[in-house]
């Protein structure tokens, strides 16, 4: 939101992959489209559906995975069947493995991938979501969301936090994403605070390493 102000440009989102769909924001659409999605289709031929895991379709803004299909959207890997079988259904649509939310128009608000998420007592945490999220706090400049194991739920959440203020605590956090609407099943279990995020050689944060912390 800080990009027409900080930067004196407009803002444009685009979502795409290299198997095919591309989406993107478009000149004139109101702020709110602009600052919370990554845009619409860019033909009105390409086809999408969010589904849950036994492949129904989810209702409007519900997170689910994306599949889709259109005129630019590649049909198989070359000489790959066993792995093409893997992520198309018998339609012809491709799953991406990035979960996302439909909202009105047709716009996409990606809010993570398939394998990034956490299972809660069979409800699913997007970690991107929650995330995106707490790096809305003004005292929060780098966070990460991981899967610790639990004898009952299976899974549950720990945030580990790299703040600017180091009087900043897990109660405010979890207040932040409550007054933005977050469910309560969503809220980070245990919040660790770091003084630095540990990160892969390409300089992605090392969630291998942060899971490792919590066995």
């Amino acid at each position: 939101r800080q990009v027409p102000d900080v930067l004196g440009c407009a803002l444009q989102q685009v979502f795409g992959m290299a198997e095919g769909l591309v989406n993107y924001t478009r000149f004139g659409d109101d702020e709110e489209l602009v600052f919370t999605t990554q845009g619409r289709p860019i033909s009105p031929d390409d086809e999408v559906k969010i589904v849950d895991e036994d492949g129904d379709p989810v209702p409007e803004g519900a997170s689910g995975e994306l599949a889709t299909r259109g005129p630019y959207t590649f049909r198989g890997y070359y000489r790959a069947p066993e792995h093409s079988a893997k992520v198309f259904d018998a339609d012809g649509f491709y799953y991406s493995g990035d979960v996302v939310q439909r909202v009105r128009g047709g716009y996409l608000r990606v809010v993570g991938r398939v394998k990034d998420q956490i299972n809660r007592g069979g409800e699913k945490v997007a970690a991107e979501e929650i995330e995106n999220l707490l790096l809305r706090h003004p005292e929060v400049t780098h966070a990460a969301l991981v899967a610790m194991q639990d004898i009952l739920l299976g899974e549950k959440s720990c945030a580990f936090i790299v703040a600017r203020d180091a009087a900043l605590r897990g109660p405010a956090l979890r207040r932040h994403l409550l007054e933005l609407g977050v469910a309560e099943y969503k809220l980070p279990d245990r919040v660790r605070f770091i003084e630095t995020m540990p990160l892969t050689p390409v300089g992605k944060i090392d969630k291998k390493r942060l899971r490792a912390e919590l066995a």
